[in-house]
């Protein structure tokens, strides 16, 4: 994932308890929304179910990972449908009124923070209660907390990397770590764990976990369901396997070239497992795969998303993007081009890591919904299945404003 430039180092500090403390306030400020979200009310989202289980009652139960319409996104306009697909970026520790106001209109599904947005447990706590108001308790807050050196919260744990995590019992400790210190701080999305098989001289040697395909499997479904419990969605990446490349994808375009009996023995087993567990969520690469798709990269391919994903491995969840401003995606195309053929592909949110790259994907996917019934489709669908996700994480249903607010489209002022 390319990440925003952060000069500010990571620093470790002993804040825990006060995350945890003030877990009942955050929850105030979320639970206030719930009434009409679905979960909140009796039951809560995912108790009580096997894992997935929520996600099939909010697709509609379809065999093929389609979902049926639902109300919850038929009720938006296209506009909002459009806006559940976005996850937005900015910088500073409090969110710009640009990104208050696309919550407001229901034209951002959510934001992705970073160690700029989380100097601390208090500035944190804020700016995630403050999205929710603006959201009305509807907002995915998603960060990247792997463990190791990858934690955007610098104060939350994981301390240990992934591959320093040899055991089921080891990674499913780390995961609830994680998962509970995110949720007390307002954040519900967590963009890990690395589910790569990883060889040697691999760019993800040190961030994924150990062992064969079947132990990094078994390492990932632990660490899905720890996040599960802590009503925390994890994201499973990066699909079909990133553990093959020697380079990042976030700097230059990679290829994997390696036969398609070889990746179904090995890269693809631990996402075999995590659509087994139920994972809300799978984060696609943006290498190119020759063996499923010669032309297009993986969160661009219909062939590794809709065929191999949805229909083989009976994923079951939401699509994400890695960073659409990698270097990979932008050696093809602008990433308005990008996010729509991600979307057309199967893709349910595009992940944006630039502050200005809302400005260029909204218009371009709303255009291409307004102008094209088998878009508007997808998109609808794409809609149906963040609410899903919301719902399960108990997140409130997406409603339109109420007439005649924040009229205009906002931009980066």
């Amino acid at each position: 994932m390319r990440r925003s430039s952060d000069p500010a180092p990571r620093r470790r500090l002993l804040a825990l308890c006060a995350l945890a403390t003030a877990a009942t306030s955050v929850g105030l400020v979320i639970g206030s929304y719930d009434g009409g979200g679905g979960a909140g009310e009796g039951q809560r989202a995912g108790e009580g179910q096997p894992p997935g289980e929520e996600q099939r009652a909010g697709e509609g139960g379809r065999g093929d990972g389609r979902p049926r319409s639902e109300p919850a996104a038929d009720r938006l306009p296209l506009e909002q449908q459009v806006g559940q697909l976005l996850v937005m970026s900015f910088d500073g520790a409090a969110a710009p009124e640009y990104i208050h106001r696309r919550l407001r209109r229901r034209e951002g599904a959510g934001v992705i923070l970073f160690a700029k947005n989380a100097p601390n447990a208090n500035a944190l706590r804020a700016l995630s209660a403050s999205l929710q108001r603006s959201a009305g308790g509807g907002a995915l807050v998603a960060t990247d907390q792997e463990g190791g050196t990858i934690r955007s919260v610098a104060f939350a744990p994981p301390e240990l990397s992934q591959a320093r995590l040899g055991t089921p019992a080891a990674a499913r400790e780390a995961a609830a770590g994680a998962a509970g210190a995110l949720r007390a701080a307002g954040v519900n999305v967590n963009l890990a764990p690395v589910g790569d098989v990883a060889i040697p001289g691999s760019v993800v040697a040190g961030r994924a976990y150990p062992g064969d395909p079947a132990a990094v499997g078994r390492l990932v479904d632990a660490s899905v369901r720890a996040h599960s419990r802590q009503r925390v969605a994890a994201t499973v990446k990066h699909f079909p396997g990133l553990g093959r490349a020697r380079e990042n994808t976030d700097d230059v375009p990679v290829t994997i070239d390696a036969p398609r009996a070889q990746l179904e023995r090995s890269d693809l087993v631990p996402f075999r497992a995590a659509s087994r567990a139920g994972a809300p969520l799978v984060m696609t690469s943006h290498a190119l795969y020759p063996a499923y798709d010669g032309e297009r990269i993986a969160s661009q391919s219909p062939d590794l998303i809709e065929r191999f994903l949805r229909r083989e491995l009976g994923f079951r969840g939401a699509v994400v993007t890695d960073s659409i401003e990698a270097d990979a995606v932008l050696a093809r195309s602008n990433v308005a081009v990008a996010a729509e053929r991600a979307v057309e592909a199967g893709t349910d949110l595009v992940l944006m890591t630039g502050s200005g790259s809302w400005n260029e994907i909204y218009p371009r996917l709303l255009s291409r919904a307004r102008a094209s019934a088998p878009f508007r489709a997808r998109v609808r669908q794409a809609a149906t299945r963040v609410i899903a996700l919301k719902r399960r994480l108990g997140l409130r249903t997406p409603t339109p404003p109420r007439r005649g607010v924040d009229r205009g489209r906002g931009v980066n002022r």
